[in-house]
């Protein structure tokens, strides 16, 4: 029975990998699935073998429990994350009256929003529309391959799609992090008028709100509101998983 879980989890982890990684997405997120559905697969096969070698001494076992264990410690500490991610952040017509509106950015393709991305920016196009007093800053620097900085093509894609006045805009177009998007936007809310210490909303993807608002504090934003644009479906589970590496990243290189 046991081999046969095993066998049906690992099928189910492969196609949780395989089509984002040929809808062209590379991450842990995705390669980590990958790896443990094919870990799983390769165990189901040999598990007659796998038994045999265990039984030939003690600490064999003993290495093949304390793997299911460090592997079921792991998932629970997923869990964890997950739990505390899970339903974080508020919907554009929730959020109280706010100073500025930041948009973080997430990835472009041919010089568009990718669908994360568009998806923050048309929640940002809500929340804008909902308080037309509060200053909008797009924040993102040129990503690998483009030409174009994150930036720019956010501010484009809210001009064309949702009519936004350009000139209205606070535009960052050098930062490569979260740390830095909300490092650099910083100064530049300053200079049009915007107290770090007011209300300002962050826009970001539901899974990177919680890391967003850490690091938004460390960087001197004393009232940030977490707004949550939904994640698209075909990769959902993938960046939940990613996080779950960039969290872990970001604690240990302190950025929050």
């Amino acid at each position: 029975m046991l081999r046969g879980l095993l066998a049906a989890a690992a099928l189910v982890l492969l196609g949780l990998g395989i089509v984002p990684l040929a809808a062209g997405h590379f991450h842990l997120g995705v390669l980590v699935p990958v790896g443990l559905g094919l870990v799983g697969g390769y165990l189901a096969w040999r598990w007659a073998a796998v038994q045999g070698w265990c039984a030939v001494a003690p600490w064999r076992r003993w290495l093949w429990r304390a793997a299911w264990l460090g592997l079921l410690l792991w998932v629970i500490s997923v869990g964890w994350l997950w739990q505390m991610i899970a339903g974080l952040g508020q919907t554009p017509a929730a959020v109280p009256t706010v100073a500025a509106i930041v948009v973080l950015g997430s990835g472009t393709e041919d010089g568009k929003p990718r669908p994360a991305l568009a998806m923050r920016l048309d929640t940002a196009a809500q929340l804008a529309a909902l308080q037309p007093q509060a200053v909008l800053a797009v924040t993102g620097g040129v990503d690998f391959g483009q030409d174009e900085s994150e930036g720019a093509i956010m501010a484009r894609y809210l001009a064309q799609v949702h009519g936004v006045d350009p000139q209205t805009m606070v535009v960052e177009e050098r930062s490569t992090s979260t740390v830095l998007n909300l490092e650099w936007t910083g100064p530049m809310l300053q200079a049009r008028g915007v107290n770090l210490a007011q209300p300002i909303a962050i826009v970001s993807s539901d899974f990177h709100l919680w890391r967003a608002l850490q690091i938004a504090r460390s960087q001197g934003f004393s009232q940030p509101i977490g707004v949550a644009a939904p994640t698209p479906l075909l990769t959902r589970f993938n960046v939940w998983l990613r996080e779950y590496f960039a969290v872990a990243s970001s604690w240990a290189l302190g950025e929050w």
